[in-house]
C-alpha cells in the first residue's frame, strides 16, 4: 500500500527585480561609505565603550535596534529579495544603525563589519563549499544513485528515510563538526534520495535543534563556562535536563511537519525509538561525564537502534511520493554488497575525517604540533604560527568594551583572526573529498574541475554568508545584541520565559549557539541572581532555547539552499521554518519555567 499525500513544493513568487534593484544600491552606498570610512577615518585611541540605551527610552532603543534584522529577514521572506541582496541591505542597515544610534566610532562599525565577513568565508563558508564539493564528486562517479537506492534496502518508506537521515545522522555531524555542517550533509542527501528541495533544507533545518545545545564536543557548553564562570559539567547536565523531553518531541515534530498528523501516527513505534535511543544517552552522558560527547554517542546510539528496529518492524503503509508507485516497506536494490559498500566509502571517510578533525587531540595535533612533537619546538618558526596563525584585527581588538549590566565589570572584546587552515572542519571535509575522489578513480584533473564548478556554484552563497555574518559580529561589537537582550531582561516573574527565547533570540541573530552563550550567558547569570532564580537553570536556558533558533538563522538557511541547489528561495525556506522555530521556542521556555517555579520540575534543576 501507498500514500501520496506528499505533494511537490509550489514555487514561490518572481523574485521582484525593481526590489533587487533597490537592495543593489543601498548594498553599493553602504559599501563605498564603509571603504572610506576604514581608509579615512582614525581608530579610537581609547576603548569605545557600548552604550544600550543611546535614546534614553529602553523600548524605543530596542526597536531602533531591531532595524537591521527586521530588514534582512523581511526582505527575504515579504518582499523575496535574493540573499545576497537582503544581507547586503541588512548590513548596510546595522552600519547606519550602529553609528548614528548607537554612536559607534565610524572607523571601528566598518572594522568590525569586514571582520564579521571574514568569519563568514571562513570557517564557514569554507565548511559549505567542501560540502557541495564532496556531494558533486559522488554524483560525478554515480555512487550517490547507488547509495539512494541503497536506502530501500532498510526502508522505502520516505518517513522512515527522513527520520534516519535528518534526525539521526544529522545529529551525529553536529555533535562530530557542528557550524552548518549537519544541514549541508542531511539536505544534500536529502535531495539526492528524492525530497522537494524546500522539504529537503526546511526538515533539514527542523530536525537540527535538539543536538545544537552541545553542539561539537561540547563546545557551546565550553564557552558558556567560560563566560558565566560555571562548570562546564553542571551546565552540561543542567542542559541535558532542560532538553530530554525534546530529544523525543523533535523527530515527532519532524515527521508532522512533512507527512501531517495521521502520517505521524502511522509510524509513531519507530519514531519513539529514534527520540528515546537518543534521549537516554544524552543525560546519561551529560549527567555522568560531561558535555564532550553527548550527541556522538547519542546519535551512534540512535541510529542502531532505528536501524535494528526497522529490521524487524515497519508501517502499514508505505509513504511515498506523489507519481510513486505503490512500494513495499524493504525492496531489492538490484546492486551487489560491494557495489553498496562503495557507495557509503566517501560518506564514511567524511564521518572519520570531521570526527578526527573534531576531537581536542586532532585539534591539538594541527593547532600546536609542538605540544604534540616536542623536536618540533626548537624551529626557528613554531609550527603553530604556520599551521594556526592568529591575526589581531589592527583598528578594532580591544577597542570594543563591554560594560554593566550585561558583564559584571567592564570588558575589552578581543578581535582576533584565527586562520587554524589545517584544524578547520571544512579542511577535513575537503581532505575526505578528495581522498574520495581518488578511491573513486576520479582523475586529479577532473578533481580539480569539479572544485572550480562547485566555486562558481556556490559564490552567491558565499557572499551571503560573508554579509550577514558581517551583520552579526557588527551586532555584537556594537551592542545593539546587548540592547535587545536587556529588554528581554525585564521581564520579572516571566524571565525563565523570556530569558530562553533570549537564547533564541541570540542564535537567530548570530548562527551560532556558541555565540549566543558568549553574548548572552552573562547576562542570563546576572539576571538571575537579580530576581532569585537559579543561574545554572537560566545559563542552560540559554543555550537550549537557543538550540530552536538555529533553523531560522540567515546562514543556516543559505546553507541549506546550496546544499539543495535551491539557491534563490530562502524566503521559501524562512517561511517554512518560522512557526516552528517559535512555537517549539516557546514550549522550551514552558518547560524552563515549570523547572523554575512548579514543583516536581524544581527538583531538574542543577542546584
Amino acid at each position: 500500500m501507498s500514500t501520496t499525500t506528499v505533494s511537490a513544493p509550489k514555487k514561490s513568487p518572481a523574485t521582484s527585480e525593481p526590489a533587487n534593484a533597490v537592495a543593489w544600491i543601498a548594498a553599493l552606498i553602504a559599501a563605498v561609505i564603509g571603504t572610506v570610512l576604514i581608509l579615512r577615518l582614525a581608530p579610537p585611541d581609547h576603548p569605545w565603550p557600548q552604550n544600550y540605551d543611546p535614546t534614553g527610552h529602553w523600548w524605543l532603543s530596542t526597536l531602533i535596534a531591531a532595524l537591521p534584522i527586521v530588514v534582512l529577514l523581511g526582505t527575504l521572506a515579504l518582499l523575496h529579495i535574493k540573499a545576497h541582496y537582503a544581507a547586503l541591505l541588512g548590513l548596510g542597515t546595522g552600519l547606519a544603525t550602529a553609528v548614528l544610534v548607537f554612536h559607534m566610532p565610524a572607523r571601528l562599525a566598518a572594522t568590525t563589519a569586514v571582520y564579521g565577513a571574514g568569519y563568514g568565508l571562513f570557517p564557514i563558508g569554507w565548511i559549505i563549499l567542501n560540502v557541495i564539493f564532496m556531494y558533486n564528486l559522488t554524483v560525478e562517479a554515480g555512487r550517490f544513485k547507488v547509495l539512494q537506492h541503497s536506502m530501500t534496502g532498510i526502508t522505502q518508506d520516505r518517513r522512515l528515510q527522513l527520520l534516519l537521515i535528518a534526525f539521526c545522522f544529522g545529529a551525529f555531524f553536529e555533535g562530530a563538526a557542528g557550524f552548518g555542517t549537519p544541514v549541508a550533509v542531511t539536505a544534500a542527501l536529502l535531495i539526492g534520495l528524492g525530497f522537494g528541495p524546500l522539504e529537503a533544507s526546511g526538515l533539514s533545518l527542523i530536525a537540527n535543534t535538539a543536538p545544537v545545545a552541545f553542539g561539537a564536543l561540547g563546545t557551546p557548553i565550553i564557552a558558556l563556562a567560560k563566560v558565566t564562570g560555571i562548570s562546564e559539567i553542571t551546565l552540561g547536565a543542567m542542559a541535558g535536563r532542560i532538553l530530554v523531553p525534546f530529544c523525543v518531541l523533535v523527530p515527532f515534530w519532524l515527521i508532522w511537519a512533512f507527512a501531517g498528523f495521521s502520517g505521524m501516527m502511522e509510524i509513531w513505534p519507530a519514531i519513539l525509538v529514534a527520540g528515546v535511543s537518543f534521549a537516554i544517552p544524552q543525560i546519561m552522558v551529560s549527567n555522568l561525564h560531561g558535555p564532550w560527547l553527548v550527541n556522538i554517542v547519542a546519535a551512534v546510539i540512535s541510529m542502531i537502534c532505528l536501524i535494528s528496529f526497522l529490521f524487524v518492524w515497519h508501517p502499514k503503509k508505505i509513504w511515498t511520493f506523489a507519481g510513486e508507485e505503490s512500494k513495499t516497506a524493504r525492496a531489492a536494490h538490484g546492486y551487489s554488497r560491494s557495489e553498496v559498500v562503495r557507495a557509503w566509502i566517501p560518506w564514511a571517510i567524511l564521518s572519520v575525517a570531521v570526527f578526527v578533525w573534531g576531537t581536542q587531540t586532532g585539534k591539538t595535533v594541527m593547532n600546536t604540533p609542538e605540544k604534540m612533537f616536542p623536536l618540533l619546538a626548537t624551529w626557528h618558526i613554531p609550527p603553530s604560527a604556520i599551521t594556526n596563525p592568529a591575526f589581531p584585527v589592527t583598528g578594532l581588538n580591544n577597542l570594543v568594551q563591554r560594560v554593566p549590566p550585561v558583564v559584571p565589570k567592564p570588558a575589552k572584546e578581543p578581535a582576533v583572526f584565527a586562520l587554524n587552515w589545517l584544524s578547520a572542519t571544512g579542511s577535513g571535509i575537503l581532505f575526505a573529498a578528495i581522498l574520495s575522489g581518488l578511491v573513486m578513480r576520479i582523475s586529479i584533473a577532473n578533481i580539480f574541475k569539479i572544485y572550480g564548478r562547485t566555486i562558481v556554484k556556490v559564490r552567491f552563497s558565499l557572499l551571503t554568508i560573508a554579509a550577514m555574518l558581517g551583520l552579526g559580529v557588527l551586532t555584537r561589537y556594537s551592542g545593539v545584541d546587548a540592547t535587545m537582550g536587556l529588554a528581554f531582561a525585564r521581564s520579572g516573574v516571566l524571565y525563565p520565559f523570556f530569558g530562553t527565547l533570549l537564547g533564541w533570540m541570540g542564535v537567530a541573530l548570530t548562527g551560532s549557539d556558541t555565540s549566543s552563550n558568549v553574548l548572552f550567558g552573562s547576562l542570563q547569570k546576572i539576571t538571575a541572581q537579580q530576581i532569585g532564580l537559579s543561574p545554572n537553570l537560566m545559563a542552560g536556558a540559554n543555550s537550549c532555547g537557543g538550540v530552536m533558533g538555529k533553523m531560522i538563522d540567515a546562514q543556516s538557511i543559505v546553507v541549506a539552499s546550496t546544499a539543495t541547489q535551491w539557491y534563490g528561495h530562502e524566503g521559501d525556506i524562512l517561511r517554512y521554518v518560522f512557526f516552528h522555530s517559535l512555537a517549539l521556542a516557546a514550549l522550551v521556555g514552558i518547560y524552563v519555567t515549570l523547572m523554575a517555579y512548579v514543583f516536581p520540575f524544581t527538583h531538574l534543576v542543577v542546584r
